[in-house]
C-alpha cells in the first residue's frame, strides 16, 4: 500500500470569526443571551441573514453589537466573470485571512419561451484548494491551503440567493434550486463543517435556507470511511463519486487516493450509501482522450455498475493550464455512452457550462 500523504484537516491560517451560520438554532439563542440579549434575537438574526429580511426588527441600539458578534464579514467579493449571456457566473472570494476561493452560479431555462428560468444550480467550494492531487484538475494541482468554515461554505449559497433576489442574474428574481459540493476541495475531507453546512442549507426558514436535501449533491474522490459515516447521518443528499477509471492501475494515477481505498472499496461504500438512503449514486467520469475512454474500459465500468442504483455522469475533459491531456473525440464519447447504456446503465454527458470562464468541472483555481 502506498504511503500517499493525505490531508484531512488543512493547516490553519487564522481561524475565521464565529458567524451565525456556524451555529445551530439553539447555539444562536445561547450566543445572543451571552451578549445580554433575549434568546429570540437569535431567530431574528437568522431571519435577516437567511431570508434577506433586513435588521429592522432589531432595535437600532442593539444591532451593532449583535452583527459584530454574529454576522461578521466572512467573504469579500474580488471579481465576478460571466458567460452564457450572464446566466453562468463565477465569483472569486477573498476570506478574512486572504485565502481565495471560487463558486459558480448556473441558471438554466428549460423552455426558451418561458418568462422565468426554472432551475438554478450553485457549485460551491468546501476547501481553499485541494489536497487530493488529481493531475487533470486545476484545483488539485494547486494544493490545499485550508478547510473552509461552515459559514464560509454556506455564505457562497446565501450570496447567490441574494444575487437572484436582487435581479442581478438574467431571468428576474428566483430561487437557488440545487447546490453541488463540486467546487474547490474534497468535501469529505472537511467532514464536520460540510455536514453542518448541509444542515444550515436545509434547515427550514428562518433557521436556514430551507433547501430540499434531495437537491444537494456531495462529491468525493472516494474517502471510504467518510462515505460510510455519511450514510449514517440521516440525510437525503445525493452522493457523487469521482471515479474516472474502472481499474485500479489507471485510477491510482488519475485519482491518487485510490492507492489508499481502491475501486472495489469505493464502490462498496457507494452501494452501502444507496442502500441506506434509497438515493441513486452519481458516478462522475471525466473522459480523457486515449487515457480512460477506450471501449474496453467502458465495458469494465458497465460490468461494475450494471444492476445498481446508479447514474453515470460523463464529463468531457475541460482544459487546464499546462495539461497535455485532451477531451475525448465525439466518436469515442458516443461509443462510451453506447456501451454503458447497452448494459442498462443510465448515462448522460454533462453540459460544459462555464468552460470559457474557467468555471467548469476541474477548472477552478482561484487566481487573483
Amino acid at each position: 500500500m502506498s504511503a500517499l500523504p493525505l490531508v484531512f484537516d488543512a493547516p490553519r491560517r487564522g481561524k475565521p470569526p464565529r458567524h451565525l451560520a456556524d451555529l445551530d438554532p439553539a447555539a444562536r439563542r445561547q450566543a445572543v443571551v451571552e451578549l445580554g440579549e433575549q434568546a429570540f434575537r437569535g431567530d431574528q438574526l437568522a431571519r435577516a441573514y437567511f431570508g434577506g429580511s433586513g435588521l429592522s426588527a432589531i432595535p437600532a441600539a442593539r444591532r451593532e453589537a449583535l452583527t459584530t458578534a454574529l454576522l461578521p464579514e466572512l467573504l469579500t467579493p474580488v471579481r465576478e466573470v460571466t458567460c452564457d449571456d450572464g446566466a453562468t457566473r463565477k465569483a472569486l472570494w477573498r476570506a478574512h485571512d486572504g485565502v481565495l476561493l471560487e463558486s459558480v452560479l448556473m441558471r438554466y431555462r428549460a423552455d426558451p419561451e418561458a418568462e422565468r428560468d426554472d432551475r438554478t444550480t450553485v457549485c460551491i467550494s468546501s476547501q481553499a484548494g485541494c489536497g487530493m492531487a488529481c493531475p487533470f484538475c486545476a484545483t488539485g494541482q494547486g494544493g490545499l491551503t485550508r478547510n473552509l468554515s461552515t459559514a464560509e461554505i454556506v455564505h457562497q449559497v446565501v450570496a447567490a440567493q441574494r444575487s437572484l433576489d436582487a435581479g442581478e442574474v438574467p431571468g428576474g428574481p428566483g430561487r437557488v434550486g440545487n447546490v453541488v459540493f463540486m467546487g474547490m476541495g474534497e468535501p469529505l475531507a472537511n467532514y464536520s463543517r460540510v455536514i453542518a453546512a448541509l444542515r444550515r442549507l436545509t434547515d427550514p426558514q428562518p433557521h436556514g435556507l430551507g433547501l430540499s436535501q434531495r437537491h444537494l449533491t456531495v462529491s468525493t474522490v472516494g474517502l471510504v470511511p467518510a462515505m460510510r459515516r455519511l450514510a449514517e447521518e440521516g440525510l437525503q443528499v445525493r452522493l457523487a463519486v469521482s471515479l474516472h477509471a474502472p481499474d485500479d492501475a489507471l485510477r491510482d494515477t488519475l485519482v491518487p487516493v485510490n492507492t489508499r481505498w481502491p475501486v472495489r472499496e469505493v464502490l462498496a461504500a457507494a452501494w452501502a450509501y444507496a442502500g441506506v438512503t434509497g438515493r441513486r449514486v452519481s458516478i462522475e467520469y471525466a473522459l480523457i482522450s486515449g487515457v480512460n475512454d477506450q471501449p474496453e474500459r467502458a465495458d469494465h465500468l458497465a460490468a461494475l455498475l450494471a444492476g445498481r442504483l446508479v447514474h453515470v455522469n460523463l464529463i468531457p475533459l475541460n482544459p487546464t493550464p499546462g495539461s497535455a491531456w485532451d477531451a475525448s473525440s465525439p466518436a469515442a464519447q458516443a461509443e462510451f455512452v453506447r456501451r454503458l447504456r447497452a448494459k442498462g446503465v443510465a448515462t448522460t454527458v454533462r453540459d460544459t457550462r462555464g468552460r470559457e470562464i474557467d468555471g467548469a468541472c476541474g477548472q477552478l483555481a482561484a487566481l487573483a
